[in-house]
């Protein structure tokens, strides 16, 4: 281990380094959700997942459970003095910020004339057709922006010298005015950051102690009202995550002298928290990112290319696709008010979690967005919560079972849950148990609302793609769902409640490099020449997160956005070795054929123009071989008492109830049925039958 001092010289830092592999590791795998915190942890040299468990999260506090659950994990696998103990931490932290825009004080130094920029942003309403919907307000106020001479030109040519003076200034009053972190974007600083870099050392120092973050630095992409957004984004969650890191890494270090904490990225991977400290933007969607990750690499296993995620925990429900083993990519991603132009894991937020709360507003039955969140909670937590919430309308319909939840370590409360739904059920006219019933159907209408039209802009048929199910609740709702849309096979993994943390187990390091290219020509060599730039870039990042003998393996992906010309969007299309080595008329034959795959149509005779090439790295850390776990339940191995279902507004009286690890390979469970296991319950729902699979998933599929 080194100790390194940052660029300012005002801190240390720990650099994870080990030169050699002679010591076997431990990896954590961590994911904060609104309702519960996951943990999973597994030792080198084990096939399976040594310990998982959830524990309720302490929001505002999010580091004393993470803590917590750290403590446990140590106290049961005991670490030797000399082994590593690597921690991968999916956080909602920075994404829990921008929703509440609770960061830090922020200020924009930006070109002359553009003032405006963040009130104008791109002059589109999500709801066109709305008469009362309004953009939203910016995280920077207008008087905290600070417009300032000098321009480059789209080739990257000064065309009107840095106003150094104005600058200076602009520091200062931003200092006076109480700015906590300044953002500076200038007009095509994506062609040529020298002005920014020049404005970031004069505020430096007219305002010492002033955090500043450039545009060029974090994502130099075209769209100077989105690169301005990501800038300030990252000086708005900056100080606050790098507070929540340093109090999670002080308490780790007191506990074991060898643990090392990374952070999970939006991308799906992994960086240091030297990294995530210096650019906490890259982790807005890091959580649900890892699940994605754990999905990909489960359908490597089971041989499924084509998978539909279904992450549904206390708060939310997360689904995205994942096509030829590939996590799909997304621009268009957002975060609360914002968009997100940076290449992160497609994410499509669809639906409820087990914590929406139930109610009639004006005669008719909905069902969230509002939330009990982890206090109180669902009423039949016992914790004096009175609202009804999904996960009541499960227990009452028989889905989930009050003595054995969390493997009968919090029992629910039945009798609290019948009070809280009888208010609704009065107002329907129904019996509590088939009010219940019909909240549940309005949620799957929900998810089936928002689901559909995803599918169908991917290009993708829902009877073409097996659903991987996780989250706390994602084996509860998720079949239906499936059931209700098409798809013919489920698969849910052993550790499905805990998946988002178990991504943390399989994730890489992971990181996007991208260069701007548009109205350059690439031909002669150009194209494989930018290609190797870029994946000089990727290689250097990977050397700084940790050292080269932890590293299995690198992957490197490379990718071009394209277009027809004219066009007013483009496609990322991954390239083949003859497209990467500069073949250009290779690269553009893909182009054609995804497009034909995207809208059914192309034209091979038209002119195709490059926007932007970019090169992604993976480097590859020990991890689990599958994604099973060891056993450790206490509970009833043998066939469970068999329960009333209410499924599809059908009463299934009798329907079987197991117990998942009293399952053998050859058992098929016909639905209607309940497979338990100690932190997760499965639904089988009619027309299904369950299966195990390789890795211990439960294979769940439609019969003809």
């Amino acid at each position: 281990m080194a100790i390194v001092l940052d660029k300012k010289g005002l801190s240390a830092r720990l650099l994870f380094c080990v030169t050699q592999k002679e010591q076997f590791m431990i990896r954590i795998g961590i994911d904060i959700g609104g309702t519960f915190t996951d943990f999973v942890a597994w030792r080198e040299g084990e096939d399976e997942v040594g310990l998982s468990f959830k524990l309720p999260s302490s929001p505002p506090d999010f580091d004393r459970t993470v803590c917590a659950g750290f403590d446990r994990i140590v106290d049961e696998m005991k670490p030797d003095h000399g082994e590593t103990v690597m921690v991968m931490h999916g956080t909602t932290v920075s994404t829990n910020m921008v929703i509440e825009r609770a960061g830090a004080r922020l200020g924009l130094l930006t070109t002359d004339g553009f003032r405006d920029l963040m009130g104008l942003q791109r002059l589109r309403l999500k709801d066109p057709t709305g008469l009362f919907n309004d953009r939203p307000t910016p995280l920077v106020p207008r008087q905290h922006v600070f417009p300032v001479a000098g321009r480059i030109d789209a080739h990257g040519r000064e065309i009107v010298a840095l106003d150094e003076a104005a600058i200076a200034d602009a520091a200062r009053q931003a200092a006076k005015a109480g700015v906590e972190s300044l953002a500076i974007a200038f007009i095509n600083s994506f062609r040529n950051p020298e002005h920014e870099r020049r404005a970031r050392d004069i505020a430096r120092k007219a305002a010492p102690g002033m955090d500043v973050s450039l545009s060029s630095d974090i994502w130099p992409q075209i769209g100077e009202y989105e690169r301005a957004l990501i800038a300030l984004l990252n000086g708005f969650v900056k100080k606050r995550m790098s507070d929540y890191l340093t109090a999670i890494e002080t308490h780790m270090a007191s506990r074991h002298d060898r643990a090392h904490l990374f952070v999970t990225r939006s991308n799906g991977g992994a960086m240091s928290t030297a990294e995530a400290r210096r650019e906490p933007v890259h982790t807005l969607l890091s959580g649900p990112a890892s699940g994605v990750a754990a999905a990909s690499f489960l359908g490597r296993l089971a041989k499924i290319e084509d998978l539909l995620t279904f992450d549904m925990g206390g708060t939310s429900t997360d689904m995205s696709l994942i096509r030829d083993g590939q996590p799909t990519v997304s621009r268009e991603a957002e975060v609360g008010d914002f968009p997100l132009s940076m290449p992160v894991t497609g994410i499509e937020a669809i639906g409820a979690g087990g914590g929406s709360v139930i109610a009639v507003r004006d005669g008719v039955l909905s069902v969230g967005p509002q939330s009990t969140q982890s206090y109180p909670g669902p009423a039949c937590y016992g914790r004096g919560g009175t609202r009804p919430a999904l996960t009541d309308a499960y227990l009452l319909c028989n889905y989930i079972d009050e003595r054995h939840f969390l493997g009968g370590q919090m029992p629910l409360d039945r009798d609290a849950a019948l009070k809280a739904m009888a208010p609704v059920a009065d107002a329907l006219g129904l019996s509590i148990e088939a009010a219940a019933e019909a909240a549940i159907r309005v949620a799957t209408a929900n998810m089936v609302a928002a689901v559909m039209p995803y599918l169908a802009r991917l290009g993708m048929n829902p009877e073409l793609v097996s659903m991987v199910l996780f989250g706390g609740a994602g084996g509860v709702h998720g079949p239906l769902l499936a059931a209700e849309i098409g798809v013919p096979r489920i698969v849910v993994p052993q550790t499905s409640s805990v998946f988002c943390a178990f991504g943390g187990l399989i994730s890489t390091l992971t990181h996007d490099v991208v260069e701007n290219v548009h109205r350059r020509p690439l031909g002669d060599g150009l194209l494989a020449a930018s290609f190797d730039g870029l994946e000089r870039q990727a290689r250097s990042w990977l050397s700084e997160q940790i050292d080269a003998g932890m590293i299995l393996e690198t992957d490197i992906e490379h990718v071009a956005a394209m277009r027809y010309a004219g066009q007013s969007f483009d496609i990322d299309v991954v390239l083949d070795a003859a497209a990467r080595a500069g073949d250009v008329a290779a690269a553009f034959r893909l182009f054609h054929a995804e497009h034909e795959r995207l809208y059914a149509h192309c034209d091979p005779e038209a002119d195709v123009e490059f926007m932007t090439l970019r090169v992604r790295i993976r480097g590859s850390l020990a991890g689990p071989k599958g994604t099973g776990r060891r056993s450790i339940s206490t509970g009833n191995r043998n066939g469970l008492a068999p329960r009333d279902l209410r499924i599809g507004g059908a009463l299934h009286a009798g329907a079987s109830a197991f117990h998942r690890d009293g399952m053998a390979a050859e058992d098929a469970i016909a639905g209607p049925a309940v497979i338990e296991q100690d932190d997760a319950t499965t639904l089988v729902p009619p027309g299904f039958v369950a299966r195990l699979g390789l890795q211990r998933e439960l294979i769940i599929e439609r019969q003809a």
